[in-house]
């Protein structure tokens, strides 16, 4: 009985390879995990997108429901960014690739 080597010549397992990255998106898609992980990466990117001063301020950023929810410290700070809320809306949806948040909720 011969056994087969596991790095053969033979490309019958050439078939079977498939790029990590396709492997994830499936992974993903299979069990539904897309979108959780769209608000996560929603969330870790807060500080990268909005920059170092508005992250000083923010005690709290979370989503439910595709609306971002943002606490800050700051009065004027939230008046402004409500100001711009649809700039920040834009941004955000652009820095994940998809539209995750509909809503953004300045508390």
């Amino acid at each position: 009985m011969a056994l087969k080597k596991p790095f053969s010549s033979d490309n019958s397992r050439q078939s079977d390879i498939v790029p990590l990255k396709d492997g994830i998106t499936a992974l993903l898609r299979a069990y539904r995990l897309q979108g959780k992980l769209n608000e996560v990466t929603v969330v870790a990117s807060w500080e990268r997108v909005m920059g170092k001063a508005v992250a000083m301020k923010t005690q709290q950023v979370y989503v439910s429901n595709n609306k971002l929810f943002v606490r800050l410290s700051s009065a004027p700070l939230k008046h402004e960014l409500v100001m711009a809320k649809t700039r920040v809306l834009e941004i955000i949806n652009a820095e994940v690739g998809a539209d995750v948040i509909k809503e953004v909720v300045f508390l």
